[in-house]
């Protein structure tokens, strides 16, 4: 009697523990499917419709203009230097503005800006397009996992007083925060460099 009544409560358990994890891992993936959901692209251009970008972090501004004249290089800097820029660091950087998307949107006060860094951000993206139109990205400080970033775009104020306050990729951070070198086309050829001599003391002859 007592192995029965012991069995039954194991089996109850069983099921109890089994109706958790189902209910837990369904609930968990319906949660995930409406992240996914809610998340939305940050603008609606394509990267052809872009005519020029400006770059503004803490260590410089760069400034970088489509090449009306070859299709390569695609992009010229114009400042801090005259030179042709990377096509690779500023595809990137086009794939990002022109695919990405934002995990979420807040909504907050004026007053709080400075809480998520967007009051002095560490990166300001100003985008002009070909039509003239143009567009802004601001980056902030990252959220308390360091996952994604705080970001605002075409900043303006609601009717109801607030602004709103994007969540974007931290690659945004590792696209705009490069050295200047990064930015300007590479001048390797590829051309293998001859290795320096050892200058090996000469081997004397032993009988």
């Amino acid at each position: 009697m007592k192995l029965q009544r012991t069995t039954l409560i194991l089996i109850l358990l069983a099921l109890g523990l089994g109706s958790f994890v189902y209910f837990y891992e369904f609930r968990w993936k319906t949660q995930q499917e409406k992240v996914q959901e809610k998340k939305q692209q940050i603008f609606s251009f394509a990267a052809d419709d872009v005519a020029s970008l400006v770059i503004k972090t803490k260590k410089a501004t760069i400034i970088l203009e489509r090449n009306q004249d070859s299709e390569r290089p695609k992009w010229l800097m114009k400042s801090p230097q005259q030179a042709p820029a990377s096509d690779a660091i500023v595809s990137y950087l086009m794939d990002l503005l022109v695919k990405g998307k934002s995990d979420r949107t807040l909504s907050i006060s004026v007053n709080q800006l400075p809480e998520f860094g967007l009051v002095q951000p560490q990166a300001t993206i100003d985008i002009q397009l070909k039509n003239q139109k143009t567009h802004q990205l601001i980056l902030g400080k990252s959220d308390f996992n360091r996952r994604l970033l705080y970001a605002q775009t075409d900043p303006g104020i609601k009717p109801d007083g607030n602004v709103n306050v994007l969540l974007v990729s931290t690659d945004f951070e590792n696209a705009v925060n490069r050295e200047l070198s990064e930015w300007k086309q590479s001048t390797d050829t590829g051309e293998s460099k001859p290795l320096p001599s050892l200058n090996l003391p000469t081997p004397q002859n032993t009988k």
